[in-house]
C-alpha cells in the first residue's frame, strides 16, 4: 500500500510542477512562440515530404545523332579504334589539345604524321602498340620500316621500341622519346647494338655505378621521389639526359 501512496504523492507533485511553469510560460508570451515553432516545424517537413513534378523536355526540334557506321565507313582490320593522343603533331591548340577525337578510320594525312613523328606524337593503339615501360603508353611508333605498326602485322617486332638483350622483359621497352630524354640514347644506335642492355640489367652487373632506372614506379620503390619532367633542369645543368643527373646525384650523395 505504501507503495502506490508514494506514486500518487509523485504525480500529483509532478502534475503541480507542470502547470506552474505553463503558467509562467503563459506570464512571460512564450506558449504562443512555442506553438508557432512547432507549426513551422511540421509545414516545413511537410513541403520537402511532397513529390516534384515532372516536366517533360520536348526534344522533337533538337537534331537527331546519326552513328557514324551508318554513312558507309567501314571500320579498320581486326575492328581496333585508333584515336589521335594528347600532344601529337596533328591535334589543335589551345582546348583543343586536351580533347581526343575517337575515328574508326585513318586518313592518309593520319599515315603521314605516324611515319614522319619522331616523338610521343603516335597513335594509340591497344591492339598493336607496345607498352613503354617509363611513359606507359601504348602506341604505334613513328618508324617507316616497322611492319607491326606500318602493316598491322603483330608477329613481327615493333622497331620503334628497345628491347633488352640480357632480360627481354617488359622492364627494358622503351620508346625513342623516352629513350632519348631519360637515358641520352638514340634509337639507331641500340639498334645496332645487340648486347644492349636496359637499366635494371645495367644496375645488376655493376658496369656503370648508379646509372639506375628513373621511372616513376622504380623510384617508388627504391623509397625516392619521382623525378617528373627533370629533362629541362638538366639540360640547363649540362646533362645529357635525366639519368645522367641522377647518376651524378647519387654519387656525390655516397
Amino acid at each position: 500500500m505504501g507503495r502506490f501512496k508514494t506514486k500518487s504523492d509523485y504525480e500529483e507533485l509532478r502534475n503541480a510542477r507542470i502547470v506552474e511553469n505553463q503558467a509562467r510560460l503563459a506570464n512571460l508570451g512564450l506558449q504562443k512562440t512555442l506553438s508557432e515553432l512547432r507549426s513551422l516545424n511540421s509545414s516545413t517537413k511537410s513541403e520537402k515530404t511532397q513529390k516534384r513534378k515532372y516536366c517533360k523536355v520536348d526534344l522533337s526540334a533538337a537534331p537527331l545523332r546519326r552513328s557514324a557506321r551508318l554513312g558507309g565507313i567501314s571500320l579498320p582490320p581486326g575492328g581496333g579504334k585508333l584515336s589521335y593522343s594528347e600532344g601529337s603533331d596533328g591535334d589543335e591548340t589551345g582546348d583543343g589539345a586536351k580533347r581526343r577525337s575517337r575515328r574508326s578510320d585513318i586518313s592518309e594525312e593520319a599515315l603521314k604524321q605516324r611515319c614522319v613523328s619522331k616523338e610521343r606524337g603516335s597513335l594509340y593503339d591497344p591492339v598493336y602498340g607496345i607498352c613503354c615501360h617509363f611513359c606507359r603508353q601504348k602506341k604505334l611508333c613513328g618508324e617507316e620500316d616497322c611492319k607491326r605498326c606500318g602493316d598491322r602485322d603483330i608477329k613481327q617486332p615493333c622497331i620503334g621500341k628497345t628491347e633488352c638483350s640480357v632480360c627481354h622483359s617488359s622492364n627494358g621497352i622503351l620508346c625513342r622519346a623516352c629513350l632519348k630524354i631519360r637515358y641520352g640514347e638514340e634509337m639507331e644506335e641500340v639498334r645496332m647494338n645487340k648486347e644492349w642492355m636496359c637499366p635494371h640489367c645495367i644496375e645488376d652487373t655493376g658496369t656503370k655505378p648508379h646509372w639506375i632506372c628513373n621511372s616513376s614506379f622504380c623510384m617508388k620503390r627504391r623509397k625516392m621521389i619521382p623525378t617528373g619532367i627533370a629533362i629541362y633542369k638538366a639540360r640547363e645543368m649540362g646533362y645529357k639526359s635525366v639519368a645522367h643527373l641522377l647518376m651524378d646525384e647519387l654519387s656525390k650523395s655516397r
